[in-house]
């Protein structure tokens, strides 16, 4: 019990977690605080490459056998988690056929964002992780979209069209390009890029999550009109997702910090690349469902209460 509060306690008083209270509360108090459009979207490519980039350095000094396990559980994670989301929303929930299937596809995608946040809490708790694991949040973007579509669109064809909207949107291409260039460039191409991409990654980070919370803030109201039901099925699912991803780190030999940021990565729910997605393969699908129970409900509970538990079902406690 000690430790969990530790760990609560950690996470709370993060610079980050902080600056999403911050541009909460701003947003309440009917602040015009709101970065312009253009730093938004500057600070979510720059995050992104980031990403990708490390990953991609610490995959090319790698062993292949240390790799190919995580990265195969993580996209069959992905794929799996619709497979009982939708059913769930669709017979309890009672919500249609396009309505769970692009709820399912935001929690059967991932947060780069919460990705992030979850790495810099484990490095602030002094836990370990493996190097690779931004190649996980790449292969786990798109696999639970596409599921998610065709369990709603089963008969309606058009994949194709779809799919290359998930894998052209910019979070994938960023994160799977920054892959690609950081494994080509290896330690020593990346070194004289390292201290834009690694030492102001951070102060980014927090920013970024100052304006999520006033976008969070802004929605919050939303939350009233999508029900009790979402309510619930925002704070358990990731939970349940979380205990998975925990449960497949630790089977895949991932370290108790690498179990931590699969369970982290599974219980996440994305509104960058679903939303693009859901809107042409869905577009009779509500969006204020979808994208209410992943950023004003699932999104803080991971920044706050999630990031501890995870890390005492992965034993990183």
């Amino acid at each position: 019990m000690d430790s969990a509060l530790t760990l609560l306690s950690i996470n709370l008083l993060q610079p980050m977690v902080l600056a999403f209270g911050l541009g909460f509360a701003a947003q309440l108090i009917r602040s015009d605080l709101r970065l312009p459009d253009p730093v938004h979207q500057g600070l979510t490519i720059y995050l992104l490459l980031a990403i990708g980039l490390k990953g991609g350095v610490a995959l090319s000094v790698a062993a292949p056998s240390e790799v190919v396990g995580p990265m195969l559980g993580s996209v069959l994670l992905g794929a799996a988690i619709p497979l009982w989301c939708y059913p769930v929303l669709r017979r309890l929930g009672r919500f249609s056929a396009e309505d769970a299937g692009a709820i399912a596809a935001h929690y059967g995608s991932v947060s780069a964002v919460t990705f992030v946040a979850g790495l810099a809490w484990l490095a602030a708790a002094a836990v370990s992780v493996e190097g690779y694991l931004p190649a996980l949040l790449a292969v786990m973007e798109a696999p639970g979209i596409a599921v998610a579509i065709l369990l709603a669109r089963r008969g309606h064809g058009a994949f194709a069209a779809i799919a290359h909207e998930v894998l052209a949107g910019k979070s994938i291409v960023l994160l799977l390009g920054g892959l690609i260039v950081g494994a080509l460039a290896g330690e020593r191409g990346y070194a004289p890029v390292a201290p834009f991409f690694a030492t102001g990654f951070p102060g980014a980070l927090t920013l970024f999550l100052l304006d999520m919370g006033v976008m969070a803030a802004r929605r919050a109201r939303d939350v009233l009109r999508v029900g009790p039901f979402l309510l619930a099925f925002a704070i358990a699912a990731p939970v349940v997702n979380g205990a998975l991803g925990a449960a497949l780190g630790a089977a895949t030999g991932l370290s108790p910090g690498g179990a931590t940021m699969l369970a982290v990565l599974a219980a996440s729910a994305s509104y960058i690349a679903a939303p693009a997605a859901v809107r042409l393969a869905l577009p009779d699908a509500n969006p204020g469902y979808a994208l209410t129970a992943a950023l004003t409900i699932t999104f803080p509970f991971n920044l706050t209460i999630g990031l501890p538990l995870y890390a005492a079902m992965a034993g990183a406690g």
